[in-house]
């Protein structure tokens, strides 16, 4: 009788089952094994198996024999990722705005696959992405590709920069005319992904959201501007600074807050924050941030516990944006 085709990848269809059907709770008995390789068409014997899963571990594959007298077998131990990691890596993609749906599942699923049929399972019953706010930005992919690829080559890009309308419709800012800028830096900021980069119309650094980000184009040849205000450029620092990735006159405050904010305060700017007590109940803080309707927002969700000590022309906006505000109230009444 002619041997099957798949018997001379014997080897390569054990390591698949044991990938797929085995961990530390589901093990193989050599039989399990024999059974599951007539499935590929290809003939084994319990020696032949023992020699196989000899072979595996001494080419360098974890595969533990389990002894037990209620049936014990084998399993693939050495997996490149723990459970606990591949859940990790599941929450972090749903938890993604700027990856849609689509993409979402598709990424679970490829995530899955590094885990056995039983560690997969757990992993489902984790992925709840229907009803988290997503991009609807379906090239996003190729959109970050084409930035690494600008960086890594020391160009310049193109593109058109979108904002949503009225009829929920992502549409092109200034009439489709297109950014042209330096990128330097990617980074991640309320769960949306960003682009640092140099415009070289204005000669100032700005951030982009990139899933608002139009097809682009790498400007071959046409190298990247702004390296001087990039040598000593802090992303995390800058990040900390921009309420909310709007930009804004980047001013240095004095903030006063009462203790209980203190974790609040870390959060916002980090461990490395300069704090000083100023009274039993009171603490300050002297940061770097641009101001906008969204720090001032930020700061009105403190309500009485947090205020603006410095500089005052700071603190005279903060109250013309509160006036401005309850005047709408007012107007409304």
């Amino acid at each position: 009788m002619a041997k099957s085709p798949n018997q001379k990848l014997k080897l390569l269809y054990i390591l698949k089952i044991l990938t797929e059907q085995s961990d530390e709770d589901h093990c193989l008995s050599a039989q399990d094994l024999i059974d599951a390789l007539a499935a590929y068409d290809i003939k084994a014997e319990r020696k032949s198996i023992y020699d196989d899963i000899a072979q595996l571990n001494d080419f360098g594959y974890d595969i533990v024999l389990v002894k037990s007298k209620s049936g014990g077998g084998y399993y693939l131990a050495g997996r490149e990722f723990e459970l606990a990691e591949l859940k990790l890596l599941v929450e972090t993609v749903q938890a993604s705005r700027f990856l849609t749906v689509k993409k979402s599942r598709e990424l679970i699923g490829k995530i899955e696959k590094l885990a056995s049929k039983a560690e997969a399972g757990q992993l489902q019953r984790q992925v709840y992405v229907a009803n988290r706010i997503k991009t609807a930005n379906e090239s996003i992919y190729y959109i970050v590709d084409d930035i690494h690829r600008a960086i890594q080559n020391n160009e310049q890009i193109s593109f058109q920069y979108l904002e949503w309308n009225l009829s929920k419709e992502l549409v092109p800012r200034r009439d489709g005319r297109r950014y042209r800028i330096s990128p330097w830096a990617l980074t991640c900021k309320d769960e949306n992904y960003y682009l640092i980069a140099h415009d070289g119309e204005e000669d100032k650094i700005k951030h982009f959201r990139v899933d608002k980000m139009g097809k682009i184009e790498i400007l071959a040849g046409v190298k990247r501007e702004g390296a001087v205000l990039f040598e000593r450029f802090d992303i995390a620092d800058y990040a900390n600074k921009t309420f909310g990735m709007y930009g804004g006159r980047e001013e240095t405050v004095t903030l006063e807050f009462e203790n209980r904010f203190i974790g609040v305060v870390i959060d916002r700017f980090g461990q490395d924050v300069s704090i000083r007590q100023r009274d039993e109940e009171h603490f300050t803080v002297r940061v770097k941030v641009a101001v906008s309707g969204q720090f001032f927002g930020w700061l009105t969700g403190l309500g009485e516990g947090a205020r603006i000590v410095s500089p005052g022309e700071v603190a005279k906006s903060y109250q013309v944006h509160l006036r401005d505000v309850i005047a709408q109230y007012q107007q409304a009444e």
